[in-house]
């Protein structure tokens, strides 16, 4: 696995700190666009039983840090774009992201580990060049590219 300069460290706490499943649903997503190193037991720490393990995703490099009490939430502040081939790609992250996390709106969602995702198509600047592009989204929570273009051939009043 070759490393980056500078790498991010997501900081999870889920399945009383082994990381066993979290790389399972990880890797059930992405697949073949998915590895991962050695799992590497740091101990009990303040947090509890605490591992990590370097990932890569789409060829970019990740530390996934888990521990059994939470230390640091994952909220908002970070979240990851994944752009999107076409409908089917979006619908294939977004059922997998939302079936046990949440759905948010203009494309945002939360999975299960409380990840935040912002599933788009990779056209989206092309899409939001459209008149009524920003009402069409702020309308949906998964995004329905149709929907931007049956918006934008209705005949003007």
């Amino acid at each position: 696995m070759k490393k980056n300069k500078i790498v991010p460290n997501i900081w999870f706490t889920a399945d009383e700190g082994s990381l066993a499943n979290l790389i399972a649903y990880y890797g059930n997503i992405f697949s073949g666009d998915f590895s991962h190193g050695k799992i590497v037991p740091l101990g009990d720490t303040p947090s509890g039983k605490s591992e990590m393990c370097e990932v890569t995703i789409f060829g970019s490099n990740y530390v996934f840090l888990n521990t059994a009490k939470e230390h640091h939430p994952l909220n908002d502040a970070v979240s990851f774009v994944l752009y999107c081939e076409d409908q089917t790609e979006i619908d294939k992250y977004w059922v997998y992201f939302t079936s046990e996390g949440k759905e948010s709106q203009c494309g945002w969602c939360i999975d299960k580990y409380g990840l935040r995702w912002q599933v788009l198509p990779k056209n989206l600047g092309e899409l939001m060049s459209k008149p009524n592009a920003s009402k069409v989204m702020m309308k949906q929570r998964k995004i329905v590219i149709e929907e931007y273009l049956k918006e934008n051939n209705k005949p003007s009043a």
